[in-house]
């Protein structure tokens, strides 16, 4: 550990469960990178992934975005395609989209969206995209007939996320410059996202622990009780 990482640490107290805005607030005050830190949420949760009605995923549209430009490719033909251009996707296309990544292993994009029809031809890019969760899914909404509203959101700061098979969940809530009230806004939309998403099936606490870190900061860990009690 770096002499500012220590000292960084040295300023959280590992015993103490913080506040969603104490949280945001120390998360702000501790950053020390010359760049502007992401900040990202980790919630381990009480769910078994390894049953399919307890593996959690699903996107949210985080209020203020997470500060971060997404490249999105769009799989599409016809107007489809025409409409993902005119809503700001970062790349468009159909059989060569799907050729330039089989052969050239061309994946400079961050969120891919393909129409229900292209799907026979993405399906061929599991091995590719899965990995990297970059594979167009319904759940998520990447898998849709509506392109222009798909490109809008992930613009716009939508995020997607997925349960480990550990249980855990991580996602972006927004960068240290966003400030400790906008960071707040983020985590509690994500955690009330979290909420929402609990499966019937999951029994016990499901909020086990729950943390947010800078890029290079050391974790900060929120008291659970607040978070399950989010409406």
């Amino acid at each position: 550990m770096g002499k500012k990482f220590t000292e960084a640490k040295s300023k959280v107290d590992s015993e103490k469960r913080y506040s969603l805005e104490e949280a945001c607030d120390l998360v702000c005050q501790i950053a020390f990178a010359k760049f502007d830190e992401s900040v990202e949420c980790s919630a381990r949760l009480g769910v078994n992934p390894r049953h399919a009605d307890q593996m959690i995923r699903s996107s949210v549209s985080l209020p203020h975005g997470t500060g971060k430009s997404i490249r999105v490719a769009v799989f599409a033909r016809g107007d489809r395609a025409e409409q993902a251009k005119q809503a700001g996707a970062d790349i468009v296309g159909a059989e060569d989209l799907v050729e330039r990544i089989q052969n050239e292993n061309f994946l400079d994009f961050d969120s891919a969206i393909a129409t229900p029809d292209m799907m026979g031809l993405v399906g061929r890019l599991g091995r590719i995209l899965g990995p990297r969760n970059l594979m167009p899914n319904p759940k998520v909404g990447t898998v849709t007939m509506d392109v222009v509203k798909a490109v809008t959101e992930l613009k716009a700061g939508r995020i997607e996320f997925r349960t480990e098979k550990t249980g855990i969940v991580h996602a972006p809530i927004g960068k240290v410059s966003f400030g400790k009230d906008k960071l707040r806004e983020n985590l509690r939309t994500f955690c009330v996202t979290l909420t929402r998403l609990k499966p019937s099936t999951a029994k016990g606490q499901y909020f086990k622990s729950v943390a947010i870190a800078s890029t290079m900061g050391p974790g900060i860990r929120l008291d659970v009780n607040e978070v399950a009690g989010l409406e």
